[in-house]
């Protein structure tokens, strides 16, 4: 039972706070449709490439379009529960959230039929990847349906935006430029890939929002969001490795190991900026969004 509708109260909308600021350029920039693309070239350019390079791009499709797919199915119990705290303006970002990464599950499914993949590919997900995606990310989202805790949200941002999207997805994207986009292959591809970057920049955003604020609320809890990213980076490591051995394409695998340090590294130090702020610096940061 809620005490208020509070859109009719004199407390409206916080039309100025960072999580509705969000929600606004979710509405100008999200709307896409990834049936929209031309995968034209990409159908020819994908039999150019060797059989090698093919099984190279096919591992990291295959791991995006199986982490799209459980982000999708993931991100509901969060949604739920910041629900249930009447967080009206975050409610409001997350369902373009949900949005969006049902669409993100559609574009790489696209993609594959396109280029003739229809088989399964879950081969290309190693015991590492299968941690993340197949136990980590679920359990620490599922969780928050029994566990409101604030250490509970915390771990579930910390997995799902910091780490998944904040580190894994965007060094999976920096591999695609390297593979592809500096040869001017498949361009349909790429096309999407900067859409899905642009969409992910305000999902990570969140998270830090997320986290910030809860920092702000729960002080002690920036201990235990950096001892979470920081048990979880061997684990990215571990994704580096193993893409580095099974690539067809000189990536060198110290510079994608520096990128994906880099992110740790960023990810760390937006959410520290929270350290003895107030709540309403939170709500109305100084960067533009």
């Amino acid at each position: 039972m809620r005490d208020q509708i509070l859109t009719t109260s004199a407390r409206g909308l916080k039309e100025d706070s960072f999580p509705f600021r969000l929600y606004q350029k979710a509405k100008r920039l999200g709307v896409w449709d990834p049936r929209d693309i031309d995968f034209t070239q990409d159908k020819e350019d994908w039999k150019t490439l060797t059989a090698p390079q093919q099984q190279s791009i096919l591992r990291l499709i295959s791991q995006f379009q199986a982490g799209e797919e459980a982000v999708t199915l993931d991100l509901l119990p969060e949604i739920m529960l910041i629900a249930k705290q009447g967080r009206i303006e975050e409610e409001m970002f997350l369902t373009t959230f949900l949005f969006e990464e049902a669409k993100h599950t559609e574009f790489f499914r696209i993609v594959l039929n396109v280029i003739g993949e229809q088989g399964d590919l879950s081969h290309f997900h190693s015991d590492t990847y299968k941690q993340i995606f197949y136990e980590i990310l679920p359990e620490a989202m599922n969780r928050l349906h029994t566990d409101e805790s604030p250490e509970a949200l915390a771990e579930a941002a910390v997995v799902y935006n910091m780490f998944v999207e904040g580190v894994l997805a965007e060094t999976g994207y920096w591999s695609f430029y390297r593979m592809l986009d500096s040869f001017g292959k498949m361009p349909g591809l790429m096309k999407g890939i900067e859409y899905l970057k642009r969409d992910e920049s305000r999902h990570i955003a969140y998270g830090t929002f997320l986290l910030q604020r809860l920092v702000c609320e729960h002080p002690h809890l920036y201990d235990h969001i950096t001892q979470k990213l920081n048990d979880l980076a061997p684990l990215s490591l571990q994704l580096n490795q193993e893409g580095a051995e099974q690539s067809a394409y000189d990536v060198p695998l110290e510079e994608t190991v520096r990128f994906s340090q880099n992110q740790l590294a960023i990810r760390l130090e937006k959410v520290a900026r929270a350290r003895g702020k107030t709540i309403e610096e939170i709500y109305k940061p100084k960067e533009s969004v």
